[in-house]
């Protein structure tokens, strides 16, 4: 009987999974591929991204339109599809809330695979794997006294912001929630890091931090 070594066995069970475990083994999500068009953004592979996961892709838009809080247009249709969003929105900030729809509505919570479909029963949206056979109602937690919260600006915290525009002496100006925040040294498009210094009002004072 031959001997193998502990890689050796590693690879011959891996050989022996089948296809469709093996091909889900990794899931990865793409990164957005967004474009800054004037006053939009254009989030150029949304619809690459919506046939990784599955999905249809007008549930896809709407959860993007309420997470960032903009309108858009969706563009095209399967996998060239793209959206143009109202406002400049950094890649992300899309990212993230990808990660929100897939973590509620992809992801089984038992076996984390990707292998699920959305099934409905009455009022209640239930997720249902196809790998493991488990299922689970999907609770969309209500973003609003989140937002709240995340919309708080206060001094000596960091931030990532988008410079939007440029100030008349100069300065850098970025847009959270309802603050409006003056960062020197900044060029219009750039994504910072901004440690705040000062909240008055509406306005914030603050400085890139460098890493």
């Amino acid at each position: 009987m031959a001997e193998y070594n502990y890689e050796e066995l590693l690879d011959r069970a891996k050989a022996k999974l089948p296809e469709d475990i093996a091909k889900h083994e990794r899931f990865t999500v793409p990164e957005a591929d967004v474009l800054l068009e004037g006053k939009n953004s254009v989030f150029r592979n949304f619809g690459e991204i919506v046939a990784v996961l599955n999905r249809d892709i007008n549930d896809v838009f709407q959860h993007l339109l309420k997470e960032l809080g903009t309108s858009g247009t969706l563009q095209g249709k399967d996998q060239g599809a793209r959206v143009m969003f109202k406002g400049k929105i950094g890649g992300r900030q899309i990212d993230d809330k990808v990660a929100i729809y897939v973590n509620n509505f992809v992801l089984c919570s038992e076996c984390q695979r990707p292998d699920t479909r959305l099934e409905r029963e009455g009022r209640t949206h239930i997720l249902a794997c196809d790998a493991c056979g488990a299922k689970r109602p999907v609770h969309v937690k209500k973003s609003t006294k989140s937002k709240d919260k995340e919309d708080v600006i206060r001094a000596g915290q960091v931030y990532e912001v988008m410079i939007q525009d440029v100030g008349s002496r100069g300065d850098g100006v970025a847009r959270r929630g309802k603050y409006i925040i003056y960062i020197p040294g900044t060029a219009k498009g750039a994504i910072v890091k901004v440690k705040v210094e000062k909240v008055s009002g509406t306005r914030a004072f603050g400085r890139v931090v460098r890493e």
